[in-house]
């Protein structure tokens, strides 16, 4: 199933579930601290950790995948925005100034660097860019 108009985010946690069985992984935020899901779907204005149900998704939105899996005891973690269906210029432009905030803390990530250089440094590319970070997400 692709990420499209009409899709439910509980649809998106039922695959989820699906490919972790079939992939013998097990996922890691399902009861994680209370949280109910095997997956966070946040749609829009959801900052981070939005927990799947019956919303549907429109032609428009943009929707951020973080999951996470355990095997042989590592764990993964990994998330992807992606807009459904059409999305405007400035939905396009989000995405891709967060793509460029990751791409910069990866170039900033090297041996004996500090967190605090890492995430000024993406802070400063965010904010070049007229966007913020939400700081009570920041390390």
């Amino acid at each position: 199933m692709e990420i499209k108009p009409g899709v439910k985010t509980c649809q998106l946690a039922a695959i989820m579930a699906e490919e972790s069985q079939k992939r013998g992984v097990k996922p890691s935020f399902k009861n994680y601290q209370g949280f109910p899901a095997n997956l966070c779907v946040s749609v829009n204005d959801e900052v981070v950790h939005g927990i799947p149900g019956e919303r549907v998704l429109r032609e428009g939105d943009i929707v951020s995948l973080d999951l996470g899996v355990s095997y042989n005891g590592f764990h993964t973690d990994a998330a992807i925005t992606v807009g459904v269906g059409k999305i405007s210029a400035q939905a396009k432009e989000i995405i891709a100034v967060t793509e460029g905030s990751l791409r910069v803390g990866i170039t900033q990530a090297n041996c004996g660097a500090h967190v605090g250089d890492i995430s000024t440094a993406i802070q400063n590319y965010v904010e070049s860019r007229w966007f913020s970070v939400v700081r009570e997400y920041t390390g």
